[in-house]
């Protein structure tokens, strides 16, 4: 981030009008302004690329002002809305006119734009996956809660019909008791050594680093699924472990009844993965990172493998039958197991139109932060124990690996100044 851009945690508090009275050095308290049933809802969007883009579109809402590193990107999105344009989010979070956000950053960005977004009494929609480790998913969910903040995750899925009627018929035991689940084989992310290239006018590289080592730039790091993209390179992202696995492993937890909670082992089969670099343009290395195989175990002895199941949700098999449910999609065996439930099941529902409704009633959405974390938290475990190359013991309630050190280093990384998570929440 340039020097006349930059702004420190004390700046920031400071200046902002809404923490008037209030000490710089602690967070602020914004108490929810009360909306009329048919009342619009200010939006800031940050970070609007692609995804970004698309989940500005909310229902009963206003679009008032953009904020990106790519300043000429935020400008003509801005523009278009007659809506203000922002470089640094967080003199975006300033503006009184902005309720709430959505937040379509790389993820390793995700968790200190929503945490500052909470402490400046904003709503957050934030794109899965929430987090890019497990301890920051716990800050987040202390943020929200601490500030009586509404926080969905766009994990789209949990509104869609066939999603929830299948996840509801497994969880209520339309297939007896589950034994075991099948889930797809996410790859883990690779390192990045692509040469650099020169910054294009307009992009403040250095803020989009953030807290990660500022490395030289290059337009298939900046792009979220190039050749490949951001998205398969640590420490920027999980790969598709948590890509893809954010939506897969989330209907897993959910058709668990895993929702607060989440497996109590996880241990692979083969050598550990000792993650490739990509020094240049080409081809996605996803093969390489798609190994040693991955198996978790649930209270119950329920054990789930990493394998042929669909990429959007897994295989159930119970004692019963047999349950898949995949990316609007729900079928079993025998077939009438489903065939019934989808027919009396309901339609699908607006997953933003949840957050705008829950932002007016103060209710939890339906993808609530606990339940972006805990999902989240899956995939990161998947990560960790290829790394590892062992079996790991999980405690879902103190979030650690217990007694071992090694584990834990794992929970978290470290961040550049000045992106370090804030002392006080």
């Amino acid at each position: 981030m340039r020097n006349d851009s930059r702004l420190s945690r004390r700046q920031f508090l400071g200046r902002s009008a809404l923490a008037a009275g209030v000490a710089a050095t602690a967070p602020y308290v914004v108490s929810s302004r009360v909306f009329g049933a048919s009342e619009r809802i200010g939006i800031g969007g940050i970070g609007v690329g692609r995804q970004g883009r698309g989940i500005l579109g909310v229902p009963d809402s206003q679009l008032v002002a953009a904020a990106d590193v790519n300043l000429p990107r935020a400008k003509a999105v801005a523009e278009k809305a007659k809506a203000k344009a922002f470089q640094d989010y967080r003199k975006m979070l300033e503006l009184k006119e902005v309720d709430a956000v959505t937040i379509g950053t790389p993820d390793h960005w995700h968790a200190l734009c929503a945490i500052h977004a909470c402490q400046a009494g904003k709503d957050v929609y934030v794109e899965k996956p929430m987090t890019l480790t497990i301890r920051e998913g716990r800050k987040m969910v202390e943020a929200v809660r601490k500030h009586g903040r509404v926080l969905q995750v766009g994990s789209q899925q949990r509104s869609t019909a066939a999603n929830r009627i299948g996840c509801e018929v497994v969880r209520t035991g339309g297939i007896g008791k589950v034994t075991k689940v099948i889930a797809h084989n996410y790859p883990s992310p690779w390192l990045c050594g692509l040469p650099g290239q020169v910054v294009p006018d307009g992009l403040d590289w250095d803020m989009w680093c953030g807290p990660t080592k500022v490395v030289p730039y290059h337009e298939d790091l900046y792009k979220p699924r190039a050749k490949p993209g951001w998205i398969s390179f640590r420490p920027y992202s999980g790969g598709e472990m948590t890509g893809w696995g954010a939506h897969g492993l989330d209907q897993v937890q959910w058709a668990l009844d895993m929702d607060e909670s989440g497996p109590i082992e996880v241990w692979t089969e083969g050598e550990k993965l000792v993650p490739p670099t990509q020094s240049e343009p080409g081809p996605r290395i996803d093969k390489a990172c798609s190994v040693p195989k991955v198996f978790f175990r649930y209270a119950g002895d329920i054990v789930m493998e990493l394998g042929k199941g669909p990429a959007g949700g897994a295989i159930f098999i119970g004692e019963k039958g047999t349950a898949t449910i995949d990316r609007g999609k729900f079928r079993s065996d025998p077939p009438e197991i489903a065939e019934k439930a989808l027919k009396e099941g309901g339609p699908s529902g607006n997953h933003k139109a949840n957050w705008v409704a829950s932002i007016k009633s103060r209710a939890k959405p339906v993808a609530d932060v606990e339940i972006g974390h805990r999902s989240a938290t899956v995939c990161h475990l998947g990560n960790i124990a290829r790394y590892l190359g062992r079996r790991l013991r999980w405690d879902p309630v103190k979030e650690i690996f217990p007694g071992d050190a090694e584990a834990n280093t794992y929970l978290d990384r470290p961040r550049r100044k000045p992106y370090q998570m804030p002392e006080r929440i």
